[in-house]
Protein backbone atom coordinates (compact mmCIF):
# COMPACT_ATOMS: atom_id res chain seq x y z
CA UNK A 1 0.00 0.00 0.00
CA UNK A 2 1.29 3.53 -0.95
CA UNK A 3 1.46 5.55 2.20
CA UNK A 4 1.20 9.07 1.20
CA UNK A 5 -2.80 9.28 1.65
CA UNK A 6 -2.19 7.70 5.01
CA UNK A 7 0.74 10.20 5.86
CA UNK A 8 -1.72 13.38 4.68
CA UNK A 9 -4.37 12.25 6.69
CA UNK A 10 -2.55 11.95 9.79
CA UNK A 11 -1.00 15.75 9.06
CA UNK A 12 -4.46 16.96 8.80
CA UNK A 13 -5.79 14.76 11.93
CA UNK A 14 -2.97 16.66 13.89
CA UNK A 15 -3.37 20.18 12.48
CA UNK A 16 -6.96 20.03 13.19
CA UNK A 17 -6.96 17.95 16.48
CA UNK A 18 -9.59 18.95 18.70
CA UNK A 19 -11.08 17.66 22.30
CA UNK A 20 -14.05 15.92 20.32
CA UNK A 21 -11.94 14.36 17.48
CA UNK A 22 -9.56 13.10 20.92
CA UNK A 23 -13.15 10.96 22.15
CA UNK A 24 -12.40 8.25 19.11
CA UNK A 25 -8.80 8.18 17.38
CA UNK A 26 -10.10 4.40 15.93
CA UNK A 27 -9.94 5.93 12.18
CA UNK A 28 -6.34 7.37 13.04
CA UNK A 29 -4.70 4.56 15.22
CA UNK A 30 -4.77 0.69 15.05
CA UNK A 31 -6.46 -1.03 18.12
CA UNK A 32 -2.85 -2.04 18.92
CA UNK A 33 -0.97 1.28 18.56
CA UNK A 34 2.18 1.46 20.13
CA UNK A 35 2.83 5.25 21.49
CA UNK A 36 5.70 6.61 23.59
CA UNK A 37 6.86 10.04 24.44
CA UNK A 38 8.92 11.29 26.85
CA UNK A 39 6.37 10.94 29.69
CA UNK A 40 4.40 7.54 28.65
CA UNK A 41 4.83 4.22 27.08
CA UNK A 42 1.79 2.96 26.35
CA UNK A 43 0.06 -0.35 24.06
CA UNK A 44 -3.45 -0.47 22.70
CA UNK A 45 -6.26 2.20 21.29
CA UNK A 46 -7.60 2.66 24.87
CA UNK A 47 -4.33 4.10 26.36
CA UNK A 48 -3.32 6.33 23.21
CA UNK A 49 -6.80 8.11 23.81
CA UNK A 50 -6.61 8.44 26.97
CA UNK A 51 -2.98 10.52 26.67
CA UNK A 52 -4.74 12.77 23.80
CA UNK A 53 -7.48 13.41 25.97
CA UNK A 54 -5.20 14.06 28.71
CA UNK A 55 -3.94 16.46 26.70
CA UNK A 56 -6.36 19.07 26.92
CA UNK A 57 -6.94 18.64 30.34
CA UNK A 58 -3.15 20.07 31.08
CA UNK A 59 -3.13 22.23 28.30
CA UNK A 60 -5.30 25.15 27.29
CA UNK A 61 -5.63 25.49 23.05
CA UNK A 62 -2.82 22.61 22.23
CA UNK A 63 -2.44 22.99 18.58
CA UNK A 64 0.20 20.95 16.76
CA UNK A 65 2.08 22.65 13.10
CA UNK A 66 3.79 19.85 11.10
CA UNK A 67 6.73 21.92 9.49
CA UNK A 68 8.09 19.16 7.07
CA UNK A 69 7.53 15.26 6.60
CA UNK A 70 9.70 12.21 4.65
CA UNK A 71 7.89 8.95 3.86
CA UNK A 72 9.68 6.06 3.23
CA UNK A 73 7.10 2.73 2.61
CA UNK A 74 5.53 2.37 5.71
CA UNK A 75 6.94 4.69 7.85
CA UNK A 76 7.37 8.51 8.48
CA UNK A 77 9.28 11.19 10.28
CA UNK A 78 7.07 14.20 11.21
CA UNK A 79 9.28 17.37 12.85
CA UNK A 80 6.56 19.55 14.22
CA UNK A 81 5.74 22.52 16.77
CA UNK A 82 3.44 22.22 19.35
CA UNK A 83 1.53 25.14 20.54
CA UNK A 84 -0.31 26.06 23.78
CA UNK A 85 -0.93 28.16 26.75
CA UNK A 86 0.18 26.18 30.53
CA UNK A 87 -2.72 26.70 32.72
CA UNK A 88 -1.17 27.89 35.66
CA UNK A 89 2.53 28.52 35.23
CA UNK A 90 2.52 31.59 31.97
CA UNK A 91 0.07 33.27 29.98
CA UNK A 92 2.01 33.52 26.83
CA UNK A 93 1.80 30.79 24.57
CA UNK A 94 4.51 28.23 24.40
CA UNK A 95 6.39 26.34 21.46
CA UNK A 96 7.65 22.87 21.78
CA UNK A 97 9.43 21.29 18.65
CA UNK A 98 9.84 17.78 18.21
CA UNK A 99 9.80 15.35 15.60
CA UNK A 100 7.22 11.97 15.55
CA UNK A 101 8.28 8.59 14.29
CA UNK A 102 5.11 6.96 12.48
CA UNK A 103 4.77 3.05 11.20
CA UNK A 104 1.71 2.83 9.48
CA UNK A 105 -0.63 -0.50 9.55
CA UNK A 106 -1.48 -2.33 6.40
CA UNK A 107 -5.03 -0.50 6.72
CA UNK A 108 -2.99 2.94 6.69
CA UNK A 109 -3.66 3.67 10.47
CA UNK A 110 -0.72 4.77 12.95
CA UNK A 111 0.58 1.25 14.36
CA UNK A 112 3.48 2.77 15.96
CA UNK A 113 3.99 6.47 17.46
CA UNK A 114 7.12 7.74 18.95
CA UNK A 115 7.83 11.16 19.73
CA UNK A 116 11.52 12.69 19.83
CA UNK A 117 11.45 16.30 21.74
CA UNK A 118 13.68 17.42 24.76
CA UNK A 119 11.47 17.88 28.15
CA UNK A 120 14.36 20.15 29.85
CA UNK A 121 15.03 22.20 27.18
CA UNK A 122 11.34 22.26 26.12
CA UNK A 123 9.10 22.28 28.71
CA UNK A 124 11.16 22.24 32.32
CA UNK A 125 13.26 25.27 31.48
CA UNK A 126 10.13 27.14 30.67
CA UNK A 127 8.34 26.66 34.43
CA UNK A 128 8.99 28.75 36.84
CA UNK A 129 10.76 27.47 39.56
CA UNK A 130 12.15 24.21 37.99
CA UNK A 131 13.27 26.65 34.54
CA UNK A 132 15.59 28.45 36.74
CA UNK A 133 17.24 25.05 38.19
CA UNK A 134 17.47 23.73 34.39
CA UNK A 135 19.18 26.91 33.35
CA UNK A 136 21.56 26.35 35.95
CA UNK A 137 22.46 23.03 35.72
CA UNK A 138 23.02 23.68 31.91
CA UNK A 139 25.45 26.17 32.42
CA UNK A 140 27.09 24.30 34.36
CA UNK A 141 27.33 20.92 32.39
CA UNK A 142 28.36 23.25 29.08
CA UNK A 143 31.88 24.85 31.35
Amino acid sequence: MDHQTSLHNLVRFFETLTLAQSQDLSGVYSDDAYFKDPFNEVRGLRAVTHIFQHMFVQVEKPRFKITSTVLQGDTAFLCWDFYFYMKKFNPDEQCIRGATHIRFAADGRVQMHRDYWDAAEELYEKLPVLGSLMRMLKRMANK
